[in-house]
């Protein structure tokens, strides 16, 4: 079983989601947000960020950290704010030495919803779908576990991928044959093994 931290950060609100991923399923464990004080300096809010995912880390223990990647809108300065309440929030797990992974946040409505132009209200539809959760959670929050359930879904195409490589190699086949064969039947879902 991997336990696995979702971020959805932000200046005023981060998104925070934890989700088990095994061979059973993926399963929920706890979800919430982290919010500043908009009347606070920046480095406070930032310190708060970083000390609070600190804390989340210590009490969920993830393997494994799945962030969302700053999306540069028209305004420069709202990303920059952006970026920096993400930094505080990824320098938040160093303790743990739990693997960091980004994802765009168009890879996360694409991976969770079936289109990368998904509104917010539809991811969080899929995410209580996926996850069977019969309450509604913060729309951060909701974004946080779609981040989590991308790397968990993500994770297990990765194996799937390797254990074919690994038999294609078995036959003989050049290292990249083996790894372009194993993809081309991962995603006509072929069946993994044949003898």
């Amino acid at each position: 079983m991997t336990r696995i931290l979702g971020i959805d950060p932000g200046s005023l609100v981060t998104g925070w989601g934890v989700v088990d991923a095994g061979p059973a399923g993926i399963a929920f464990v706890a979800c919430g947000t982290v919010r500043t004080d908009p009347e606070a300096a920046l480095a406070q809010r930032l310190k708060r960020i970083h000390d609070e995912v600190r804390a989340l880390c210590a009490e969920f223990r993830p393997h494994e950290v799945a962030v969302e990647r700053v999306f540069v809108d028209k305004n420069a300065g709202s990303a920059l704010k952006l970026g920096q309440a993400r930094a505080a929030a990824i320098c938040g797990t160093f303790d743990s030495a739990a693997a960091v992974h980004e994802y765009a946040p168009r890879e996360v409505k694409q991976a969770v919803t079936g289109t990368g132009a998904a509104t917010k209200d539809q991811v969080a539809h899929m995410v209580r779908a996926l996850l069977g959760m019969q309450v509604k959670v913060a729309v951060d929050a909701s974004d946080a576990l779609a981040a989590a359930l991308t790397h968990a879904h993500g994770r297990g195409l990765s194996k799937r991928i390797a254990a074919s490589a690994l038999r294609e190699a078995s036959k003989g086949l050049p290292a990249g044959a083996r790894i372009g064969a194993a993809r081309r039947r991962v995603r006509r879902g072929a069946p993994r093994t044949r003898k």
